[in-house]
């Protein structure tokens, strides 16, 4: 059994249901049928949010995000998949209320200490009476056992095919310890900002709003955010962390603590982005671009989206062609300025390419390199020393056939 769960920490309980939402597993892969998560916490938790910054939100994310930034404290979170609760107008904001109205009935707390997601088809009304007959199931069924919390993850999942936990145990200068838990779901419409899922992070540890939001805004910027399967950026994103302060130990900024967590929850949402860009609609390979001895960032940053957003590029990976002309194409139009005479590319250590020219490569060593579920392209620039990182996968027949009958 897997040792990662959202409800690991301290003071945190969780679960999900099958109400009715999903009507067939489809393309998910996931044998046991769950479409509505639940998240607690037995004290009042702070929460800091990150969101998609496409101009079109969903409901129920807007609700969230209006609530957050009152800087109120929340006690749970309701998650459900299939339906977006998108573009469905006025009705979308009063059937999430009515959901967070009916979760907070079942836990004797306010309605406004409920924050909501949705995630699924989007122009769709969420089916308000499955959801809230199940809730009554769905409060009593909250634990803090393992199980309970594989079942939240699964229940926020839609093409997925693999369940994303992780967890971490930090021991802090006082001695004591402080868990940080993740999950998250994501597989197709994936695109920086922000990279397209919806994300929970708990911990147990007490840290302040503007603190928790720092921490989750530098964890997001080169994670989720350096995450692309298709380069679409959808209308219900978002990543929060929750902090409800159970273990009774603080975290103050500046302190060896603070980077210490800081280090912990950063690598946690790697691994996540990881996971997402394997799991990628019809993916079947995990491809990790890196730019190195750039002038600037943002030139850096150009390339590796460049790259990783080039139909061609991920259809060769697909194919296991080694036609790297497309990674240097890809490169020479991202609106980067570079020197293409000094441009180096290597593809999982091999050399490829030097100083811009082409290089005479052992056919049966690149293809042995290619037919791997993980691949690494190198770019070296030789302009600075700015470098950027993005996650992304290939492009397969499958990708086509799951967004060709996406409602179904």
């Amino acid at each position: 059994m897997c040792d990662a769960y959202i409800n690991k920490p301290q003071g945190f309980k969780a679960c999900g249901i099958y109400a009715g939402l999903k009507t067939d597993p489809g393309n998910s892969g996931n044998t046991d049928l769950y479409d509505v998560a639940l998240l607690y916490s037995e004290v009042p938790a702070k929460v800091a949010g990150v969101y998609t910054s496409n101009l079109v939100k969903g409901h129920s994310l807007v609700r969230s995000i209006d609530l957050i930034n009152s800087k109120k404290a929340f006690r749970a979170f309701v998650i459900n998949s299939k339906v977006a609760n998108a573009c469905v107008g006025q009705a979308g904001y009063e059937d999430a209320a009515n959901i967070a109205s009916c979760a907070a009935s079942e836990l004797g707390i306010s309605p406004d200490e409920v924050l909501t997601a949705s995630t699924g088809t989007i122009g769709v009304r969420l089916p308000v009476d499955k959801i809230n007959a199940a809730i009554p199931t769905l409060a009593s069924s909250l634990s803090r056992e393992p199980e309970a919390g594989h079942k939240a993850e699964r229940a926020i999942m839609t093409t997925d095919t693999v369940p994303k936990e992780v967890t971490a145990t930090i021991t802090l200068a006082s001695g004591k310890e402080v868990i940080i838990s993740g999950m998250a779901k994501g597989s197709g419409m994936i695109s920086p900002n922000l990279a397209t899922m919806i994300g929970v992070f708990t911990t147990d540890a007490d840290i302040d709003t503007p603190i928790l939001n720092k921490l989750l805004k530098d964890a997001v910027s080169h994670s989720f955010n350096r995450v692309c399967v298709d380069g679409d950026t959808s209308v219900c994103d978002m990543v929060t962390l929750w902090a409800n302060g159970a273990s009774g130990a603080s975290i103050e900024e500046g302190s060896e603590d603070y980077d210490l967590f800081a280090k912990a929850l950063t690598d946690l949402a790697t691994d996540i982005s990881r996971m997402i860009a394997k799991d990628g609609e019809g993916a079947t390979k995990l491809l990790e671009i890196t730019v190195d001895g750039a002038a600037s960032d943002k030139d850096a940053l150009l390339i590796v989206s460049a790259v990783a957003k080039s139909p061609l590029v991920k259809t060769g990976f697909f194919g296991e062609d080694a036609n790297f002309g497309r990674i240097i194409t890809a490169a020479g139009y991202s609106g980067a300025t570079f020197d293409p005479d000094k441009i180096d590319i290597d593809i999982s250590g091999l050399p490829v390419c030097r100083d811009g020219i082409m290089l005479a490569f052992d056919e049966d060593e690149a293809a042995k390199l290619l037919h791997e579920e993980e691949i690494k392209i190198d770019i070296t620039l030789h302009e600075g020393d700015a470098f950027d990182r993005m996650f992304t996968c290939d492009f397969s027949y499958k990708y086509v056939e799951i967004n060709g009958s996406y409602r179904t």
